[in-house]
């Protein structure tokens, strides 16, 4: 048979034709070694856990430091500053990302591993504003490739049985790194808090030195053999990898041929291939970003000071942060069995009412905070009103949108578009990012805190329709790169 007849064969048979073709009788065995590679990566969104809890302890800290030789204050107006330019980083970082990411997801890993570690030494030894704002900057653009490029290595490596489950792996681990930061920052300065940061990023690396490249990356690159032997290490010794290399080996043929067939690059680019998962996945960084679970992390301990009365405001931020944690277990466990939409749908009610929830107990405590009323009650009788709304939406939160939305980057964006696409949506999710975090004070400023988290609520009404109109399920899916012409059925199809 000729290779266009092969090539047609295969591109025409149904995505559960394929996945009986690709998985043996042994194909669950394999699975301990994707996910032994899928924890290894995980170490990745660990360090970024750790480095996005730092922030709220960190900023709490720098506020109150007058203590130690060398240590500064800083304003509101300068500890937005310092929290929003890791995302201005990161922004740049989704840029370089994307495209080092050509030469490789585990090379491109192991070179941004140790400069992060270096970034956070250097936060460490931080003596004014400026620099602690050009460590923040910098450790936002490393921090940025590696997460991006972790989720596209475990998109790549995982069978789709198991694909949504070893995702949000990553997400779990991101949270403990968050539960680390925010329970230690309640007995450790900023400086040394800084320090446990760096550790991370040095596990990472040498993790990384005992996987594999993805096959994917490789047979783009022409390099068959490596792939064949890093395919079947995940697979596993005995099974048999001939049908799966050659699936992937023929639509990376069908790409190529699908693009000779336009006229132009430009048209290639405007193709519904790459400008659809486009549109789709940064709707949803958007609604990701512009949400107040998001800027909640940066300025959980600052928020809690001024709703609380009795409760310890750091207890509060540990709390929260526990809570994120099994909420990402319990995504994980539900995302391939529920399937991503209904995920993303409660994730905006329960964030829209809690938004809404907290947004009213701040404007009760602005309006009434010195009427006879609210003094004669017992102080400190209210603070679990703010605290079950935010332990809700942060459910919410870690429940869909949180860890959905960077999934869908890797299962949407078809293999030769992989690297661009993922660079475009985690680019303008850190844009959103910054933009939130660093207006977040001024908002706050001019329509209070209340009017902060109803305007929150609002965009998460707007979030639950845009993923009832426009979200595709991908439940039980091969990634695209099985199916060129997949990504342009991609439509208002429910």
């Amino acid at each position: 048979m000729s290779e266009k007849e092969c090539l047609g064969k295969m591109t025409n048979i149904t995505p559960e034709t394929r996945i009986m073709m690709m998985r043996g009788e042994d194909g669950r065995q394999g699975y301990r070694r994707q996910i032994l590679a899928a924890l290894a990566v995980s170490l990745g969104p660990f360090a970024a856990g750790l480095s996005k809890g730092y922030m709220s302890p960190a900023i709490a800290s720098m506020q109150e430091d007058r203590l130690h030789k060398g240590s500064f204050t800083v304003s509101d107006q300068q500890a937005s500053w310092i929290a929003s330019l890791s995302l201005l980083g990161a922004l740049v970082g989704g840029i370089l990302g994307g495209m080092a990411m050509r030469i490789g997801r585990r090379s491109v890993l192991l070179m941004t591993a140790l400069p992060y570690t270096v970034a956070w030494l250097a936060t460490a030894l931080s003596t004014s504003v400026d620099m602690i704002s050009v460590t923040s900057f910098c450790g936002g653009m490393l921090v940025c490739c590696i997460t991006m490029i972790t989720q596209v290595y475990v998109t790549e490596i995982a069978v789709p049985e198991i694909r949504g489950c070893l995702s949000s792996v990553l997400k779990i681990l991101s949270q403990i790194g968050f539960l680390i930061s925010f329970s230690l920052g309640a007995y450790l300065n900023w400086h040394q808090l800084a320090l446990v940061v760096a550790a991370a990023p040095v596990l990472l690396f040498l993790a990384l030195l005992f996987i594999p490249e993805t096959p994917s990356s490789l047979l783009l690159r022409g390099k068959e053999e490596e792939a064949a032997d890093s395919l079947q290490w995940l697979r596993g010794p005995d099974a048999d990898i001939r049908q799966e290399l050659a699936t992937i080996r023929t639509n990376i043929l069908a790409s190529k041929q699908y693009h000779d067939g336009r006229a132009g690059k430009f048209k290639v680019l405007l193709s519904k291939r790459l400008t659809r998962p486009v549109l789709i996945t940064c709707g949803l960084m958007f609604f990701q970003r512009f949400t107040g679970a998001h800027v909640f992390n940066f300025y959980a301990v600052s928020i809690f000071k001024k709703t609380f009365r009795m409760m310890n405001p750091h207890g509060g931020a540990i709390a929260t942060s526990v809570v994120q944690l099994l909420a990402s277990c319990l995504s994980g466990m539900l995302i391939d069995n529920v399937g991503r939409l209904p995920l993303l749908m409660i994730s905006g009610v329960m964030m829209s009412i809690a938004f809404a929830g907290f947004g009213s107990y701040a404007y009760y405590d602005y309006v009434f905070r010195n009427t006879t009323d609210l003094t004669q009650t017992v102080q400190g009788s209210y603070d679990w009103i703010p605290l079950l709304c935010v332990l809700t939406f942060t459910i919410a939160f870690s429940l869909g949108i949180g860890p959905i939305s960077s999934l869908l980057i890797g299962e949407l964006f078809p293999l030769e578009y992989r690297s661009t696409g993922s660079a475009l949506a985690t680019s303008f999710s850190h844009l959103c990012g910054f933009v939130n975090v660093k207006t977040a004070a001024d908002f706050q400023y001019y329509i209070g805190l209340y009017g902060l988290f109803w305007m929150y609520a609002g965009l998460a009404v707007l979030c639950l329709l845009f993923v009832v109109l426009f979200v595709p399920e991908t439940k039980g899916r091969e990634i695209d790169e099985m199916d060129p012409k997949y990504v342009e059925s991609l439509c208002i199809n429910r």
